[in-house]
């Protein structure tokens, strides 16, 4: 698949399979599509070229609403509103439509699984930042998404925040069987996922598969797009 915008090319000509409940980091420095990647293969975008299916079919604009609501997205910034408890920013995306679920009862429990349960009712700016992003990380779960799209989720927050912050979105993925993407700069970061894609300009220049105990930190340098 490619990507162009105004006198730029974000993605080149770009083929990348994803299998099933993997945890994939795509890293690059700013620039290399990174996001781009996230964008198109969350239904956010769509490509100039080529196509993403997902369950091997194409996301065709007739299927994009569909498949956008089984998607989770986490952003480097927490986009929390800041009039609205804990409990509500988590309950945000399902309280416009009907759903099948209870909606306060999923979302305690994801607040519980987050370790976060006991502020339901405190308001964003009484947390600290890493709560911040766990609250973000409940609000992306709320529709029980297969696919969870992170963009530096670690990006606004210290080296240990930050560690706990993916060794939640690790356990989460399983307990919830999820696939998920990963972008980011972070080599610490990468090294927790099953396989690491690195991008330059726009094409993949680089797809490992981590065995486990594997150290690759220093040597960094499902869906069918």
């Amino acid at each position: 698949m490619s990507r162009r915008y105004t006198g730029l090319t974000a993605l080149d000509a770009v083929d990348l399979h994803i299998e099933s409940g993997a945890a994939v980091a795509l890293t690059g420095p700013s620039g290399s599509g990174k996001s781009t990647v996230l964008h198109l293969l969350g239904g956010m975008d769509r490509p100039d070229e080529g196509t993403v299916a997902a369950d091997g079919e194409e996301l065709t604009a007739r299927r994009l609403d569909a498949h956008r609501r089984r998607v989770g997205f986490v952003f480097q910034r927490f986009h929390l509103l800041p009039a609205l408890t804990v409990l509500d920013n988590v309950l945000a995306p399902v309280l416009p439509r009907r759903v099948d679920f209870d909606r306060r009862s999923r979302a305690r429990e994801l607040l519980d699984a987050v370790g976060l349960l006991d502020r339901a009712d405190a308001l964003p700016s009484e947390l600290s930042g890493g709560q911040q992003q766990r609250v973000a990380i409940s609000r992306a779960l709320i529709n029980r998404p297969g696919l969870l799209l992170a963009d530096e989720p670690t990006g606004s927050l210290d080296s240990g925040t930050g560690r706990e912050i993916i060794d939640l979105l690790l356990s989460l993925r399983e307990r919830y069987g999820m696939t998920m993407l990963v972008a980011t700069h972070d080599a610490e970061v990468a090294a927790n996922c099953d396989r690491i894609v690195r991008l330059r300009d726009g094409r993949i220049v680089a797809d490992d598969r981590i065995a486990p105990d594997t150290d690759v930190l220093g040597r960094l340098g499902g869906l069918r797009p």
